[in-house]
């Protein structure tokens, strides 16, 4: 099984933002977008993009403080500077803080496409196949969708497995509800979310003959796995 490649982008503009995020769905790609940088802190953990799009001149965080946070988690992640701040010093600090490439602002977006398709080749689809997770009593393969507990095995869908390993990757951590949403279902809408109480709903049973663990609802928050 494969998934898209997945796209964490921050910038403050928001129309222009809006539009490169269109164009890049178009082609294949899920993109999780915010607005300024240490929103886009917090939703690295829950997304665990493959590739990272960042402003530079943003409130709070600019992209050069996110990048190096972002380097302190994970030191594989492609990270691209988009700005329109071109000059010479502005492009090595980029790449001192590991940055992987750097867009002066205004790009084509096809130029973008290239450069991303340049540095993923022919893994526009990351396999998972080698991903497999342990919590309580409970293994689950999220490349087969499988859960099992001792000699048992139950299926569950691409999407619950999608939400279950957001769940995973922040054991005993509370995960907010509209990353989730944002994650998964790309937005965080009435319907989607909705959607995401039926699909938690289906979870629990799922993971009911583990009592050490349990998928715990948090007041006006999100969910906590707990394992």
């Amino acid at each position: 099984m494969a998934t898209p490649l997945k796209i964490l982008f921050a910038d403050d503009d928001l129309k222009y933002s809006i539009l490169l995020k269109k164009f890049l769905e178009r082609e294949g790609y899920e993109v999780t977008y915010t607005g300024n940088g240490t929103k886009a802190l917090e939703q690295f953990p829950v997304v665990k993009p493959n590739l990272v799009l960042l402003d530079i001149n943003m409130p709070g965080l600019n992209g050069f403080e996110v990048a190096e946070k972002i380097r302190e988690q994970d030191h594989n992640v492609l990270i691209f500077f988009l700005s329109d701040r071109s000059d010479k010093n502005d492009r090595l600090k980029g790449f001192s803080v590991k940055g992987n490439d750097y867009l002066a602002k205004p790009f084509y977006p096809e130029e973008l496409l290239a450069r991303i398709r340049e540095r993923f080749e022919q893994t526009i689809c990351v396999e998972t196949e080698d991903e497999p997770y342990s919590f309580g009593n409970t293994h689950f393969n999220y490349a087969t969708n499988e859960i099992r507990m001792g000699n048992s095995k139950t299926l569950i869908t691409s999407r619950q497995a999608d939400i279950l390993r957001l769940l995973v990757r922040n054991l005993n951590k509370a995960v907010d509800r509209n990353l989730i949403l944002d994650a998964v279902w790309g937005n965080n809408s009435y319907a989607n979310s909705l959607a995401l109480n039926v699909q938690i709903t289906y979870l629990r049973k799922a993971l009911k003959n583990d009592l050490s663990v349990g998928i715990v609802s948090l007041t006006k928050k999100g969910y906590m796995l707990k394992g």
